[in-house]
C-alpha cells in the first residue's frame, strides 16, 4: 500500500499543477484580450464632427431651450439673445407636432407652463393648430431674473411679434441665423413617438435638404423613443444623431468593463448628465476614460443640464465638448475666467 501511494501522489500533484497553469493561462489570455480591445483604435463615426471642439479649446455653450434663465424659453427672443449677446455656439431645443402638421419648438407637450394663467384649460400642442397656438404669448409666465416680475404679460400682439414671443416653427429658428451664423449648431429632440415622430423626422430631413443645405451637418437629432431612433438610422442616415438612452448606456457600460470594441456606437454626440442613478446606485459619468474614448471615435461629449458654476468649471477641466445650460450668461462668465 505504501509503495502504491508513493506512485500516485506525484501524479495528483502534477494534475493539480497543470490545472493551475491552465487557469493562469486563461486569466493571462483574457487580460491580454481585454488589453488588445482597449489598444485597437476604434473607427470614427464621422471624419469631421462639427460638435467636437478643437484640441485645447474651451467647451462650447449650448443654450438649453435657448436659455430660459435669461429669457422666455424656446422663443426667438431667447435664441437671438443667446447667439448675438452671449455668443453661444449651440442652440438646444425640443420639437412637437401640431394638429395640422407643423413642427414647433416646446419642451412640454402643452404650453400652459409658459403661456397660460394658472388654472387655465390645458392647451396640448397635438390638439391645436399652428394658428391657434400663435394666439398665445410664450413669455406670459416668464419672470425677470432681476425684478422677479412678469415683464411680458401685458405685451400687445404687435409687441409679442416684434420681440419674438410667439411659438416657433422648426424652419423659423434656422432661417433667423442661416445667412449670418453659418457655423451655428443645433441640438433638437423629437418628442413625439410613433408615426408622428416619423413625420417629424421627414420634415427635418426635407427642410434641411431643400431650404438649409449648409445646416445639414449642423443639426444633431435626439429622441427617447427607440422606434424613432431606428427610423432615423434606417431612413435618414445622413442626419446626425445623438445617443439614445440605450445607446449611451451601452457606451458607458462597455467602457466600464473595458470592452470598448463592442460599444457599437454609431451616433455623433453623447449627451449625458454628470451622474445617473440605477436601482439606488449612483454612477459617475464624468470619468476621463469615457470622454477620451468618445473622442477617439470622434464623438462629441455634451453634458446637461448644468446651471452651477462649480459644475461648469469641473467639466471645463475634463475637456468636454459642450455644456448645456439654462443660464448661458453664467457659463459665458465662467469661460471668460479661463480666457
Amino acid at each position: 500500500m505504501s509503495e502504491e501511494k508513493t506512485v500516485t501522489e506525484p501524479k495528483k500533484q502534477k494534475k493539480k499543477h497543470r490545472g493551475w497553469k491552465i487557469f493562469l493561462g486563461i486569466i493571462v489570455g483574457l487580460a491580454a484580450f481585454l488589453a488588445v480591445l482597449n489598444v485597437i483604435p476604434p473607427g470614427k463615426v464621422m471624419e469631421n464632427n462639427p460638435f467636437v471642439k478643437e484640441k485645447d479649446a474651451l467647451p462650447m455653450i449650448a443654450a438649453h431651450r435657448g436659455g430660459g434663465a435669461s429669457n422666455p424659453e424656446n422663443t426667438l427672443l431667447a435664441f437671438r439673445t443667446a447667439v448675438e449677446e452671449f455668443g453661444v455656439q449651440i442652440c438646444e431645443t425640443d420639437l412637437w407636432m401640431t394638429k395640422d402638421g407643423h413642427l414647433v419648438y416646446s419642451h412640454d407637450g402643452t404650453i400652459n407652463r409658459v403661456a397660460c394663467p394658472e388654472g387655465a384649460e390645458t392647451v396640448t400642442i397635438s390638439e391645436h393648430t399652428l394658428a391657434e397656438l400663435r394666439t398665445y404669448n410664450m413669455g406670459y409666465n416668464f419672470r425677470d431674473p432681476k425684478t422677479d416680475e412678469y415683464i411680458y404679460r401685458n405685451a400687445s400682439e404687435a409687441e409679442q411679434e416684434a420681440l419674438g414671443l410667439k411659438i416657433l416653427e422648426f424652419h423659423e429658428l434656422l432661417a433667423a441665423f442661416y445667412e449670418t451664423h453659418k457655423d451655428l449648431l443645433f441640438i433638437v429632440e423629437i418628442k413625439d413617438p410613433g408615426e408622428t415622430g416619423f413625420k417629424a423626422a421627414e420634415i427635418i430631413d426635407r427642410t434641411l435638404t431643400e431650404r438649409f443645405p449648409d445646416y445639414r451637418s449642423n443639426v444633431v437629432i435626439g429622441t427617447f423613443h427607440p422606434e424613432i431612433e431606428k427610423d432615423l438610422r434606417e431612413n435618414h442616415p445622413a442626419l446626425l444623431r445623438g445617443a439614445s438612452t440605450a445607446g449611451a448606456a451601452k457606451f458607458i457600460l462597455t467602457q466600464l468593463l473595458r470592452v470598448n470594441l463592442f460599444s457599437g456606437a454609431d451616433f455623433e454626440c453623447l449627451q449625458i448628465p454628470m451622474e445617473y442613478k440605477v436601482k439606488g446606485i449612483t454612477l459617475d459619468l464624468t470619468w476621463n476614460t469615457y470622454i477620451a474614448r468618445a473622442h477617439r471615435m470622434n464623438i462629441a461629449v455634451q453634458f446637461w443640464t448644468i446651471n452651477d458654476a462649480d459644475d461648469m468649471r469641473f467639466l471645463i477641466e475634463r475637456g468636454v465638448d459642450a455644456i448645456m445650460t439654462d443660464d448661458p450668461l453664467l457659463l459665458k462668465q465662467v469661460l471668460d475666467e479661463y480666457r
